[in-house]
């Protein structure tokens, strides 16, 4: 089965562009296109696609709140993958903590948009590191100020285990499970034990909150 793809963007040429490269794929199928968040909702319902590629600034409803929507409302959601202009945008980071499973640059090659929608497709998380950090230097400050919760459990309060952590870092460095099982030298069976015990302990609903809550404690720093 191919993976089924909705595109969500105000400008048809970045629609076109997405569907030409995705549409190119003999595994990728773009089943749906929506110029506004607003329409997310009822396209998810009706096509059911495996992954949704997001914009994020748009004219009637952005893609933060389209993400928050699709999460809340939608049983069994699709993958979000936030397509962007610019990374080090503050809309970017909203998102993310939203629970987009990653971004991709709108000025990506299309080798690079084919290998984001297959790899969240398959449950990975699609993040820069330095740039996820640069995001939670900037604006993860602010949460605090304004009462809002921040992703998961202070990492000071979840108990990770020496191996749990390590894992957590590995996780943040943008790895799979399969390359995080190579790196460790175990199972992939075993890192998925490890990794559903992290997200556990920090209360995260998926890979990408709980990279968000370590890159915002400063438990991983990029390089």
């Amino acid at each position: 089965m191919p993976v089924t793809v909705l595109l969500v963007d105000d400008e048809p040429l970045v629609r076109a562009g997405l569907r030409a490269v995705l549409g190119a794929q003999p595994d990728i199928e773009v089943v749906g296109e929506a110029a506004d968040g607003a329409s997310v909702i009822p396209l998810v319902r009706r096509l059911r696609p495996d992954v949704v590629a997001m914009d994020v600034r748009m004219p009637l409803l952005d893609g933060i709140e389209a993400t928050r929507a699709v999460l809340r409302t939608v049983d069994d959601p699709p993958k979000i993958l936030v397509v962007t202009t610019f990374e080090d945008d503050e809309y970017v980071y909203e998102a993310l903590r939203a629970g987009a499973d990653g971004f991709l640059l709108k000025r990506a090659r299309p080798a690079e948009i084919v290998h984001a929608v297959r790899l969240v497709a398959e449950g990975g998380s699609l993040l820069f590191p330095a740039s996820v950090r640069r995001l939670a230097d900037r604006y993860g400050g602010r949460d605090a100020a304004a009462g809002r919760d921040r992703p998961g459990a202070p990492l000071s309060a979840a108990r990770l285990t020496e191996r749990e952590a390590e894992v957590l870092r590995l996780m943040a460095r943008g790895l799979t499970n399969g390359e995080i099982a190579g790196r460790l030298v175990v199972g992939t069976e075993t890192v998925k034990s490890h990794v559903s015990a992290v997200l556990a302990k920090l209360g995260a609903r998926d890979r990408t909150q709980a990279v968000i809550s370590a890159y915002e404690s400063g438990f991983v720093a990029p390089g």
